[in-house]
């Protein structure tokens, strides 16, 4: 029998650095839209589910997907892990994945692949993820476990950093954990150079580039190979965002995270 598989895309309005960025236009219809747009592109099945926080601010997020037919969840504002816990047992799933809502060019065969990776060893892995090491372009995040192993987290994690992002209880400890990774079979590492996701108003500016360009109503999904080759033939879309290329959570919690690497983080430049 097959597991029964919830995809959870995380979404709230309340962003420090860009607030409101999950409802900014894409090709005329809000990021949050377009995300899921894509996620519904991947071919394995599964439940898709939008969690979001129990604050009003987070109307917005519930009454689009109401009207694009995407169940949505209303959790705990700041505890991640618990939201996402609660979110999977209402949808009684076997198996969660996890992928952020700040991601609308994820690659629909990107979770396939990871996916595909966790359930060609049933019974056999705790978490699969393309993210440990990271070499897929960043904003191309999917992270897969099973329901009991992620309640254990819930149960057993204490540290802020583990309530607010989910899955580090687990990737933190691979003597504990039955781990693995799908890597980029381009055998290329694009992590740190080319980004894909959005916090800043610089993001949001190469974002709307690559959908004008890209984006078109009879072929709504455009592949990563198609991605990176508008790219290498526009780098001054690629400069928009450039500046902040392989910033992400990581660097405010080097000291307290013993699986990552300085390498695997950068601090924002300051203007």
């Amino acid at each position: 029998m097959s597991p029964r598989i919830a995809v959870l895309v995380q979404a709230r309005t309340g962003s420090s650095r860009l607030p409101g960025k999950v409802l900014l236009p894409l090709a005329g219809e809000p990021l949050l839209a377009r995300m899921l747009e894509r996620v519904r592109a991947a071919r394995t099945p599964f439940v898709l589910q939008v969690i979001t926080t129990t604050d009003a601010s987070d109307d917005p997020v519930r009454t689009l997907c109401a009207a694009l037919g995407v169940p949505c969840y209303s959790g705990h504002p700041t505890d991640l892990l618990d939201r996402h816990v609660q979110a999977a047992r209402a949808l009684e799933a076997d198996v969660v994945v996890k992928v952020p809502s700040d991601c609308p060019l994820i690659d629909p065969e990107v979770i396939d692949r990871v996916l595909a990776a966790y359930l060609a060893r049933p019974g056999e892995l705790d978490f699969v993820s393309n993210l440990h090491p990271a070499t897929y372009p960043d904003g191309n995040d999917v992270e897969v476990m099973p329901l009991p192993v992620l309640e254990e987290a819930w149960r057993e994690a204490r540290r802020p950093l583990e309530r607010e992002h989910t899955t580090p209880f687990l990737w933190e400890q691979p003597a504990r954990y039955r781990l693995a990774n799908v890597a980029w079979e381009s055998g290329l590492d694009y992590s740190m150079t080319h980004r894909f996701t959005i916090d800043y108003p610089e993001d949001y500016a190469f974002l709307a580039a690559v959908y004008e360009a890209l984006y078109r109503p009879e072929r709504p999904i455009f592949p990563l190979e198609e991605i990176l080759a508008y790219l290498e033939a526009h780098p001054e879309v690629t400069a928009l965002n450039a500046r902040y290329a392989g910033v992400n959570w990581y660097r405010n919690h080097l000291h307290e995270l013993e699986t990552i690497s300085a390498s695997q983080t950068r601090s924002e430049v300051r203007s």
